[in-house]
């Protein structure tokens, strides 16, 4: 029973990733094309593996990174295994996005390429940003730190965000700065 249920979950899940795909992705066409040739969501699905072992056992975690480094060798992307990544998190155009082991993503999170989520220090602590729901990342953002981004927030292309973003907030720039208007991915 208890195998069944887990199928069942992760079955959930990939229709989830899809959907996200799907409601994110204005050029997706079918979810089956979104299955067969996406990476975003190959590397999500990928990491999904990988974090499940790395979180099974201690043992586990040389397989766990074995698979990160494989997903990022076929897609560009490269997930820690110890990252928590919420529900229907969707990469559009992923190449090179880097998530750090403490980094932690909300639900129905969408992120364009070459986007870092990285840290500033070095050690066995929160050292990677958090991401709150519903937040909208631009292509090359750079997120650095222990810093929180709130709920609803939006990131502009390129902005280089080191200090923590209010929900709801528009921020641009290097260093980022609240913005006023719409920010265009």
């Amino acid at each position: 029973m208890k195998k069944q249920s887990l199928l069942r979950a992760a079955w959930t899940r990939i229709q989830e990733d899809l959907d996200a795909a799907m409601r994110d992705d204005p050029a997706a066409r079918t979810k089956l094309e979104v299955a067969l040739i996406y990476s975003g969501v190959h590397a999500v699905w990928s990491y999904r593996v990988a974090h499940m072992l790395w979180y099974k056992s201690p043992a586990l975690q040389p397989l766990a990174r074995g698979i990160s480094q494989i997903a990022r060798f076929l897609t560009g992307i490269e997930i820690h295994p110890g990252a928590q990544i919420g529900r229907r998190f969707f990469i559009d155009h992923g190449m090179g996005v880097v998530i750090g082991e403490t980094a932690e993503v909300g639900d129905d999170v969408l992120m364009y390429h070459q986007v870092t989520l990285g840290g500033r220090a070095r050690g066995r602590f929160k050292r990677h940003p958090t991401i709150g729901d519903r937040v909208l990342i631009g292509a090359g953002a750079k997120v650095i730190g222990a810093i929180t981004v709130g709920d609803d927030a939006k990131i502009g292309a390129n902005a280089l965000v080191v200090k923590d973003v209010a929900p709801g907030a528009v921020i641009v720039g290097i260093p980022s700065k609240v913005h006023d208007g719409d920010v265009i991915a």
